[in-house]
């Protein structure tokens, strides 16, 4: 799954998928500023390799609608407030596997802009482990996930074989700054 200027995932951390009365649990994430340096532009791929403030790198994909891609320089400096939020829905049987994605940039004044995006997909609950808790998921185009759970009780109310519609809602405003 390409990223999409995105800095890390609110993860599955919380997970709490109610298979009973309400079948689905809607997991907020919480708003972070983070600022990072450019240390390499792929342009054939759109692909950018920056740094974080904890001296990791990440490799991020920009979109053919962000413009100012070509202007990106080693040394730039890109700072993003994101928020995710994810949600997660046990399905009926029988119910059609689904696996979407869109997304947009839309230009602001400057060297600005937001970003969004939005992915749903249908995975398999493969593995569940209360012991220490925790679940594993499959899914489209070799999607492995494994996370800590920390409802309990939610975890006793789903099964192996299970599947669950997840769906991330990312977004982010950016803006650059360029290398002196």
């Amino acid at each position: 799954m390409q990223k999409l200027m995105m800095f890390g995932a609110a993860g599955l951390l919380v997970i709490g998928v109610h298979a009973a009365a309400a079948q689905s649990k809607t997991i907020t994430g919480e708003m972070k500023t983070l600022t990072v340096t450019v240390e390499a532009v792929e342009h054939a791929s759109r692909e950018i390799t920056v740094k974080k403030p904890d001296g990791t790198y990440e490799q991020l994909y920009v979109p053919e609608t962000y413009k100012s891609f070509d202007s990106l320089k080693i040394g730039d400096k890109v700072t993003t407030k994101y928020y995710e939020n994810i949600v997660l829905r046990v399905k009926p049987a029988g119910e059609k596997d689904v696996d979407t994605a869109s997304g947009g940039v839309v230009k602001a004044e400057g060297t600005a802009g937001t970003v969004s995006r939005q992915r749903t997909i249908t995975a398999t609950i493969t593995q569940l482990d209360p012991s220490v808790p925790s679940i594993t998921f499959t899914g489209p185009n070799g999607w492995k996930y494994s996370t800590r759970v920390q409802d309990k009780a939610a975890l006793s109310k789903v099964k192996v074989g299970d599947k669950v519609d997840i769906t991330w809602t990312e977004a982010s405003i950016l803006s650059l700054e360029p290398a002196k």
